[in-house]
């Protein structure tokens, strides 16, 4: 079952995700909300659209902008709504 962690914790632990691109995209019910904090920062994928942004802190430390979700992705990647990526020192293992 594909697994996120950071500094130690789980964050992240389901067998309900998507996998694009090499990353996993997991189920928003199965990731540790108190993990994360809200971020301003974004992106824009061609074909996914814009993704919003999360720090991911846990064990007293934080990873700025390590997670990242599509809240209303492109139709092509309309399977990835909602969905909760990670990345940086977020150790993702499927």
């Amino acid at each position: 079952m594909p697994t996120a962690t950071y500094n130690s914790q789980t964050i992240a632990d389901s067998a309900d995700t998507t996998l694009v691109e090499g990353n996993v995209y997991f189920a928003p019910g199965d990731v540790d909300a108190s993990a994360l904090i809200a971020s301003t920062h974004t992106s824009v994928c061609h074909w996914k659209g814009t993704a919003q942004y999360f720090h991911v802190r846990a064990g007293g430390q934080q990873c700025d902008n390590a997670a990242w979700t599509y809240t209303q992705p492109k139709p092509e990647a309309a399977q990835l709504a909602g969905r909760i990526a990670f990345w940086k020192d977020v150790s993702v293992q499927r």
